[in-house]
């Protein structure tokens, strides 16, 4: 008996442990808290603002924070607009509060916008891949605050592609909102590193400085795996979506579908002219989707959606496809250059390169970054 109740009491610790372990940016209330007291407040954040099934808006409201308006990024407050769709002012009716859009006529938030807030909070989940667009949405959040003399507070989240770095850095004749910053595709970085790093490395416009405080976790490195509990945008709506984004991603450059108008994108790749398929789709317009590539098209490809994706960037599939497809001329799309981050991917694929032959030109610059990286990082590193 007593050895049971010793053992139930080692379980509860231990299990109880396990529940605290991870504590996001955003859970730490009491540590920004203070920041905002007298303040006027201004909040960049979308449907994964959420702490303990509250969403952050609704958090400091509570705690009598003078939140003045909430600032919308792609996909919306709500997080339920189409990629790339345009986003609009509106009211949140819950609060009452003002969304002003910073997804529609500007992606930077304008002085006009910026005259009634003191402080800026981030607070937006990433996934770890540079064309996704949100921290292409702090930069400007952070450029527009330092123009204006406005503070910013990111508040810190896991990334879920934060345990390895791979992919091309960005050539500085790349230029783009999914190519802003000369990191590679996947960059190992949380959005607060990240922030750091923007500041530190003066990649803001004239090299002004953002007044930046960041809010780490507790319990997390770069080790560790992490299951989104709420989807970070309509098209990344699983584990493995996120897991496959960074190989799968170098397919929106090209002719070949990566299941937008399904109900599994980026589980799935397809073209009607792919000779190996052994999975077909058609896409058609969805909530997450208004205007799908291949839209009516039965494509033939693959599904990755029954087994779990390995955390890794490949080029296999995509120099599979390209070779079997076999048109350099209407296979790519310029958007690849934006995509990759260099002009050189799309020669060297065209040209027949191998994976190990393309990998190892981005060697010297992805030595370059992970040394500089490493000033910059809040938490204990992976192993390679």
């Amino acid at each position: 008996m007593i050895r049971l109740l010793l053992a139930l009491c080692i379980f509860s610790v231990f299990a109880c442990s396990n529940a605290q372990e991870l504590q996001l940016g955003a859970e730490r209330v009491d540590e920004y808290l203070p920041a905002l007291e007298g303040k006027r407040v201004a909040l960049v954040v979308n449907q994964t603002s959420v702490i303990n099934n509250t969403h952050l808006v609704d958090t400091l409201l509570s705690r009598g924070v003078n939140v003045v308006k909430v600032m919308a990024p792609e996909h919306g407050f709500r997080g339920e607009a189409p990629d790339g769709a345009k986003i609009d002012d509106a009211k949140d009716e819950k609060t009452g509060l003002p969304i002003i859009s910073i997804y529609g006529r500007t992606k930077k938030p304008s002085p006009e916008m910026l005259e009634d807030v003191d402080v800026l909070i981030f607070d937006i989940q990433d996934v770890g891949v540079r064309f996704y667009t949100f921290i292409s949405t702090m930069h400007y959040v952070m450029e527009a605050a330092a123009e204006n003399g406005k503070e910013v507070i990111v508040l810190d989240r896991p990334n879920p592609n934060g345990m390895y770095i791979d992919g091309p850095v960005k050539d500085d004749d790349i230029k783009g909102f999914v190519a802003m910053h000369p990191i590679p595709i996947v960059h190992g970085l949380t959005v607060a590193e990240l922030a750091q790093m923007i500041n530190g490395e003066g990649w803001l416009e004239n090299g002004v400085q953002s007044k930046l405080r960041v809010i780490p976790m507790k319990g997390w490195d770069h080790n560790s795996t992490y299951s989104l509990p709420i989807k970070p945008s309509p098209n990344l709506p699983t584990d493995n979506a996120i897991a496959l984004y960074p190989t799968l991603g170098f397919f929106e450059g090209s002719v070949v579908s990566v299941g937008r108008g399904t109900d599994f994108p980026f589980e799935v790749i397809g073209h009607p002219d792919y000779s190996k398929g052994t999975f077909s789709f058609t896409p058609q317009p969805n909530a997450g989707s208004k205007y799908p590539p291949m839209e009516g098209k039965l494509c033939l490809g693959q599904y990755f959606g029954d087994t779990e994706a390995p955390h890794e960037l490949t080029l296999k599939y995509l120099l599979d496809y390209h070779a079997d497809i076999k048109d350099d001329t209407t296979f790519f799309r310029s958007y690849i250059d934006l995509l990759s981050g260099t002009k050189d991917f799309r020669k060297q694929v065209e040209a027949g390169w191998s994976e190990e032959e393309i990998k190892a030109t981005w060697q010297p610059k992805l030595e370059a970054y992970k040394a500089m990286r490493k000033k910059y990082l809040l938490y204990p590193d992976f192993e390679e």
